[in-house]
């Protein structure tokens, strides 16, 4: 029996569509599905859930929730990290805090203020499960969603977990997109992306051995809207084009959010995280509400990485997905050590990176200073040093942009007493 334990599985529209797509395949063998929150209403809710979902798709696995982490994480193979450490509360202080000190953000997640606040706040949980997965199932796979995802990555294997990689739909998504846009079928594309999570670059996009680019130019020249859209305005100047939202890709440069113009012109939605948790809430109230009633509860699958990893596995089908990984050589000019967003080779062996070599300068460039970010943030975590989360949003670039170094010090401080019940003792410290 393969047993997957979903570690945050409160987050239970999530949770629904990744168990849809585990439950569609039919020759995984018996599935012992151990959910595990914190929440016990959230906790309920995600068991009912994930009993509703397998009948309706004609699934027979164990379901097991626990509050306990450990016990769910006993014996595991696959291990799904899909926390959200503060919930709704903390993400407001994410925003409101920077916003009086005039710092925008789009959806604050991944780098910034509001990446950098996360991932402070998430590491001491991500410390007590790299030490529950040392202690009781050492050989899983443990597959992250929890954003920030790089940050994320590159500190659980600064904590010795040996089989950790992040998983992202953004480059399934954009290619997705961008293959409806050119008139091509998905299927028939091929593609090569590379970079950091949330800010890969697509370095290849084919269709019978010669580029779409071409095509793709000829879309953006007869639609001019379409020029109001961050990663286009990126794409005609770096030469490739991003892999993840304008939304996300605003926030991960100098260039945008800072100017009232930039905005107007590239139509960009400040504060539009606070709107997605407010729908998030209400989802899963639609789905709690649904369980107790006894009603169905949408089943819809989503094409997400971990269900085809945990697949290709334990039956040994080969697939490639994009997996964020240590860069060990995978890409030659970003930082050895640091996390990158490369293709997987997925079989029984395992999740097996693949070498992008050499980046386009431009674009090995932007990542870098988006590296630089993480590299201060997990020694903040690791060495225990406050300093290095002031130098962190020194170097972040949307940041430093828009804040002065007093500024930056000053906003840190409030931030650091506003999350002080979430960050490790000795990153409380005003300076």
């Amino acid at each position: 029996m393969t047993r997957i334990a979903f570690i945050g599985a409160g987050s239970v529209v999530f949770t629904q569509g990744l168990l849809a797509d585990l439950f569609g395949f039919d020759d995984l063998g018996e599935l012992h599905i151990a959910l595990h929150d914190i929440d016990p209403e959230r906790l309920r809710t995600a068991a009912s859930a994930a009993a509703v979902i397998a009948t309706e798709l004609g699934a027979r696995p164990t379901i097991s929730a626990h509050l306990d982490r450990r016990a769910a994480l006993e014996g595991c193979d696959f291990v799904v990290n899909i926390i959200q450490v503060g919930m709704n509360d903390a993400t407001r202080i994410d925003f409101d805090l920077p916003a009086r000190y005039g710092v925008r953000q789009t959806i604050g997640d991944t780098l910034g203020v509001g990446g950098v606040f996360r991932a402070l706040r998430t590491f001491p949980v991500l410390r007590g499960l790299a030490a529950d997965i040392a202690a009781v199932c050492p050989d899983a796979w443990l597959l992250n969603y929890t954003n920030p995802m790089a940050m994320n990555v590159w500190y659980l294997s600064a904590l010795g977990v040996r089989n950790v990689v992040g998983l992202c739909h953004s480059v399934h998504w954009t290619m997705y997109d961008l293959s409806e846009l050119v008139g091509v079928p998905f299927e028939e594309v091929r593609y090569l992306a590379g970079g950091v999570n949330h800010q890969s670059w697509v370095l290849r996009f084919e269709h019978g051995g010669e580029s779409l680019y071409p095509a793709l130019d000829e879309v953006i020249r007869r639609d001019p809207e379409m020029l109001r859209r961050v990663r286009v305005d990126m794409y005609r100047r770096l030469g490739y084009y991003p892999t993840e939202t304008s939304e996300h890709s605003s926030e991960y440069v100098p260039w945008y959010l800072p100017h009232d113009s930039e905005i107007e012109r590239l139509r960009l939605p400040v504060g539009e995280y606070l709107r997605i948790v407010e729908e998030n809430v209400a989802s899963y109230e639609k789905t709690r509400d649904a369980v107790k009633a006894g009603d169905p509860v949408p089943v819809e699958a989503t094409m997400e990485y971990a269900p085809q990893i945990i697949h290709s596995i334990v039956t040994g089908a080969p697939r490639t997905v994009y997996g964020n990984v240590v860069n060990d050589g995978l890409i030659s000019n970003l930082p050895s050590g640091s996390v990158v967003e490369v293709p997987c080779l997925v079989d029984a062996l395992g999740v097996q990176p693949t070498a992008i070599g050499v980046l386009p300068a431009a674009c090995a460039a932007v990542n870098a200073a988006y590296v630089n970010v993480n590299t201060l943030v997990v020694k903040a975590a690791l060495d225990q040093d406050p300093r290095a989360i002031r130098q962190a949003l020194m170097a972040d670039p949307a940041t430093a942009a828009t804040l002065t170094v007093d500024q930056i010090w000053a906003l840190c401080n409030d931030l650091v007493v506003a999350h002080s019940n979430l960050l490790d003792p000795e990153l409380r410290a005003v300076l």
